[in-house]
């Protein structure tokens, strides 16, 4: 397998700085060992106009049949179906990308104390591949370097110069030019996509994979159009590799569009191993809201019969579940969205009622869809019953053409824990884009907190929440936001009304006016 890396340069940045970018010196001929083989290194010419690396991997074919022996731990199906003569070591593949992550790991790393402020500068650079196996052919080898800021030429290997009446092979001749790009990028373009082109990797799949694609992909994969043929050829087509990749990938992209780090995003769930018990009062959202001593008592203590657990009254979590299944159920919803479904209650007690025939948890957490997909038991639930349910990934500052078409939606406890300037962006999505005939929002009633003897004064009643209304500040939110998208609204109290600060968590039901309603009903 061969390639070659180039580049050029002047007097004042000469291009044999490409040798301390690399950390190879132009002067040495070196070789390297590998899994597989051993990879050689040269520079076929070492100037301050121009500079060349090359690098020859010479693959041990007997050491590759025997890796790949038996099944399970294998090499590719054409490592093992050619056995020793093959064109593996002729042809780029997953095998001159490992060599490239052993050879030069510094330098995709971008590190180098020699020429620090290189190793952020584009480069014009060159590279050529003479023989890469490409599944898909010279268009799909355009789509994945195209857009990541490379001048593409690919040109086809005929199976036989001298027969032309055969056609071409499955190989061209790939020559990618760019002055956009560093080094280290260059280098992580090509540690994924080569095995991705060849659709085939030569070693062991495992889980570690997922995070050396996303390391790899960092600044450009969340956003590349052919993200998921990227994802799940370079991960063998392991479908569970695959999903939790593509969930990773999309929380990045949120993230980038939201301009907030992943972790701030990625935290609607506190304890990924332990969770929150219902028992504890959790909130549907997953956020461990209820923690406080929220037993719906009016008093933050214990209900008459002090001490005795059977005379307890319900969580308050319990008792907002309960309503909105009620709510749901008068409004005659059958497909239902929770919107911010976190560890997945609600939709566990939706699935328990057999008219809802459709159910889909969205949440922009991975954590919190993971646990609720343990709960729910999704990978061990009959056919019937998991046709029903569907979890997804999503950010409810954006429309999403998937949310459309439903009878119902439920934003419980989640507005609270929206940006007030970004909650413009969820009001749209969810009134004005998806618009479901029933919305039923519920949040808490911040009025209600001096009734918390554990939760200390001033204090929300939970760490993220960017605010907490009033009655008198919810029912002006929810009046606006009804006349603006053509909606009425009721309101109705969840747990204890406290006559003075009335009850614990406060819900808005919102219903499509019959005009709007009929216009949805054409236009669909």
């Amino acid at each position: 397998m061969f390639l070659t890396i180039s580049t050029t340069g002047d007097e004042k940045t000469p291009a044999t700085d490409l040798g301390f970018l690399l950390h190879k010196h132009p002067d040495n001929a070196q070789a390297f060992s590998t899994s597989y083989g051993t990879a050689h290194i040269v520079y076929p010419r070492a100037d301050a106009e121009r500079c060349t690396m090359a690098m020859l991997l010479e693959v041990d074919t007997s050491a590759l049949v025997r890796r790949g022996k038996g099944k399970g731990r294998g090499g590719a199906p054409d490592a093992a179906l050619a056995q020793y003569v093959n064109d593996r070591p002729y042809a780029a593949s997953s095998l001159l990308a490992v060599a490239l992550s052993r050879v030069f790991s510094s330098a995709i790393r971008g590190v180098c104390n020699a020429r620090p402020e290189r190793v952020r500068q584009p480069l014009p650079l060159r590279v050529e591949i003479p023989a890469l196996p490409a599944r898909g052919g010279p268009d799909l080898v355009r789509g994945l370097f195209e857009p990541l800021g490379w001048t593409v030429a690919a040109e086809p290997v005929a199976l036989d110069g001298e027969f032309p009446e055969w056609g071409d092979s499955r190989y061209v001749g790939l020559v990618l030019e760019s002055d956009r790009l560093t080094l280290a990028e260059a280098l992580r373009h090509l540690y994924v996509l080569l095995p991705v082109l060849d659709d085939a990797k030569h070693y062991w799949v495992s889980a570690d994979e997922v995070d050396k694609l996303l390391r790899a992909g960092e600044g450009w994969l969340p956003t590349h159009p052919e993200q998921k043929l990227i994802t799940s050829r370079y991960l063998a087509r392991r479908w569970s590799l695959t999903r939790q990749a593509m969930e990773r990938l999309e929380l990045v992209r949120l993230a980038e569009a939201d301009d907030s780090a992943v972790e701030d995003l990625d935290n609607a769930v506190e304890d990924l191993d332990n969770g929150v018990q219902e028992e504890t009062g959790t909130d549907a959202t997953g956020n461990g809201e209820s923690t406080t001593g929220e037993t719906a008592t009016g008093s933050g203590g214990t209900a008459a019969g002090e001490g005795a657990a059977e005379d307890r009254p319900a969580p308050l979590a319990v008792q907002r579940r309960d309503a909105l299944v009620a709510a749901l159920k008068e409004s005659g919803a059958v497909r239902v969205l929770d919107l911010g479904c976190g560890q997945g209650q609600l939709v566990q007690a939706l699935l328990k009622d057999p008219r809802f025939t459709e159910i889909v948890g969205v949440d922009v957490s991975v954590r919190a869809l993971t646990i609720a997909s343990r709960r729910l038991k999704l990978d061990r639930m009959g056919e019937h019953q998991a046709s029903r349910v569907r979890l997804f990934q999503g950010s409810l500052a954006y429309t999403d053409n998937r949310l459309k078409g439903y009878d119902a939606a439920v934003l419980s406890e989640v507005v609270e824990h929206v940006d007030l300037p970004r909650l413009p962006a969820l009001e749209y999505a969810v009134f004005g884009s998806a618009r479901p005939r029933t919305v039923l929002v519920t949040t808490p009633n911040v009025e209600y907190n001096v009734r918390w003897e554990t939760l200390p004064a001033g204090h929300a009643r939970h760490g993220d929440h960017r605010f907490e209304w009033t009655r008198e500040e919810f029912r002006a939110w929810a009046g606006r936001v009804a006349e603006l998208h053509g909606y009425t609204v009721e309101f109705t109290a969840v747990g204890p009304d406290d006559p003075e600060v009335g009850p614990p968590t406060q819900m808005a039901v919102f219903t499509l006016s019959a005009h709007d309603s009929t216009k949805e009903e054409k236009a669909a």
